[in-house]
């Protein structure tokens, strides 16, 4: 899609999509990575092979996501009407596939990083795949025609709740999100100059 009247002017009538959270094991590096889908039942033509990095396909995944929470929203929303309010309902909505245990106050294991035994708490999104998100929507609203200004992945709210997010599930989970301090490259010591004091 090349731009945000293409992106809200987009019919649905020859495929129908469905929104699928799923978690796929690459086998290379045995690491779990997260992936929005939105996979549609078309029929099955060949595709062509896809030359975009693992970044770009997967922000193209997760805005085509967004666009379909968009049209399923009741009433239907338009790209051009959506705020960050909007942007917090789908990152709610999300919620529900998330695959990481965050405890409540009340839980024995609260703040506790691996908890002993299981727990009936909650399954949410975790804060960084949130924040991964909200990075990939923010560049691809630009990227299909959006003015930074009127970006709602970039509103106040968006960025407030995100810090809560974060905070809430660092104390629950007994985990810190604090940055990383870049280690500087140490600078050698000035030794003073040798003393030619022969005798």
């Amino acid at each position: 899609m090349n731009s945000l009247e293409e992106f809200n002017s987009s019919n649905n009538t020859q495929t129908k999509s469905i929104i699928n959270f799923t978690t796929i094991a690459t086998t290379s590096e045995d690491k779990n990575i997260t992936n929005f889908t939105s996979s549609s039942s078309s029929s099955s033509a060949p595709q062509p092979a896809n030359t975009l990095s693992r970044y770009e396909n997967q922000k193209r995944r997760d805005w085509n996501t967004f666009g379909q929470y968009l049209r399923n929203h009741r009433p239907p929303l338009s790209l051009s009407r959506c705020s960050g309010a909007h942007v917090l309902e789908f990152l709610r909505y999300l919620d529900q596939f998330g695959k990481t245990k965050v405890h409540s106050q009340i839980c024995p294991f609260f703040g506790h990083p691996n908890p002993p035994a299981p727990c009936p708490c909650p399954l949410r999104q975790a804060w960084g795949s949130l924040d991964a998100l909200i990075g990939r929507l923010r560049a691809a609203f630009e990227e299909n025609g959006g003015k930074p200004e009127d970006n709602p992945f970039g509103a106040r709210a968006v960025r407030l709740f995100l810090r809560e997010v974060r905070d809430s599930q660092s104390k629950a989970r007994g985990i810190s999100y604090e940055k990383k301090k870049r280690k500087r490259p140490q600078q050698q010591q000035q030794l003073p100059p040798p003393s030619n004091n022969a005798t």
